[in-house]
């Protein structure tokens, strides 16, 4: 299930446990590799000896973490693990005029800063990875929901709305008939 959902839907990482019923995680974990997918793949495991977590790095994983971890480490890997796939270094996200935190989910822009839900961190999130990038509706929609989330028919321009309205009308650039963007600069 893990490897057909992954070549199917492209995800920012992946987080795999070494015990998985009926396969080994490692054995997912190689087969992800041969595939050529480069998504990061964090690990989350209760085997701590040195030579499985040398392992599990040199078959591919981007970082190993041992059980039980806490919750602000993990998320913290995760936006680490985001960052390098889009080539960034810094913690913060930016793009037309705007300023993201990832660790506190609030948005800059001109004097203000302003905190935003977590389906509007996602949504801003999703352009300021790839600011001057149209995105179209189903592509915003796999960002946001989950695959047991219900998404309404407009859910996408509720959101894009409720950003506008806090940050700016011009802000998030409707592209007619392709989707949404946010500029570069």
């Amino acid at each position: 299930m893990a490897l057909s959902s992954i070549t199917v839907c492209p995800y920012d990482v992946v987080l795999l446990d070494l015990g998985l019923p009926k396969v080994d995680g490692l054995d997912v974990l190689k087969r992800i590799r041969a595939e050529k997918n480069n998504v990061p793949i964090l690990i989350l495991t209760a085997r701590d000896a040195v030579e499985e977590r040398i392992g599990g790095l040199d078959a591919g994983a981007d970082d190993y973490i041992l059980k039980p971890f806490a919750m602000g480490e993990l998320l913290a890997r995760i936006r680490v693990a985001s960052r390098r796939r889009s080539g960034l270094s810094s913690p913060l996200l930016s793009g037309g005029g705007i300023t993201l935190n990832p660790a506190t989910h609030e948005a800059s822009y001109g004097n203000a800063t302003y905190r935003l839900t977590a389906k509007e961190f996602a949504l801003l999130q999703a352009f300021l990875l790839s600011p001057g990038v149209i995105l179209s509706r189903t592509e915003l929609e796999d960002k946001l929901y989950g695959w047991n989330e219900e998404i309404k028919s407009n859910a996408v321009e509720f959101l894009i709305h409720s950003l506008r309205k806090k940050l700016g009308a011009d802000i998030i650039k409707n592209v007619r008939g392709a989707g949404w963007m946010v500029s570069k600069k």
